[in-house]
C-alpha cells in the first residue's frame, strides 16, 4: 500500500466521517459485474459499524490491482459488534476492519 496522504485530514481530500460516526457499508457485489479487485470483505457488506479513525488517503487498490491511476482516498478502522457477523461470536466481542470511504454511507 502506498504511503498515506495527510492532506485527507487537512483539506481537499477531507474525510467525511470522522471517529464515532455510525456507518453502513454499501451492500455492493462489483465482482458480479466483471473482473475486479476488492479489499471490502463479504461479510461486512451491508453491515453497521461506528468509524474508530481515520488513518489517512491512500490510492485505491481497486485501480492499483489493474495498473489503472488511483485516486488517494479517505481508509478508515470501522468496528463492528461480531455476533451479527458471526452467530458464534461472543456478546460483547468486536472486529475492526479497514474500509475505504467509497464503500461507506450514513447509517
Amino acid at each position: 500500500m502506498s504511503a498515506p496522504d495527510d492532506r485527507a485530514t487537512a483539506g481537499g481530500n477531507a474525510p467525511r466521517f470522522a471517529a464515532g460516526a455510525t456507518v453502513r457499508v454499501k451492500d455492493d457485489w462489483p465482482e458480479r459485474r466483471g473482473p475486479c479487485h476488492i479489499r471490502t470483505p463479504h461479510y461486512i457488506r451491508g453491515r453497521t459499524g461506528t468509524v474508530v479513525r481515520t488513518l489517512g488517503a491512500f490510492a485505491n487498490p481497486e485501480d492499483l490491482a489493474f495498473a489503472r491511476p488511483a485516486a488517494k482516498r479517505p481508509l478508515y478502522h470501522v468496528l463492528f459488534a461480531q455476533e451479527p457477523l458471526w452467530h458464534e461470536g461472543k456478546p460483547g466481542d468486536t472486529v475492526m476492519v479497514e474500509v475505504f470511504e467509497h464503500w461507506l454511507e450514513e447509517a
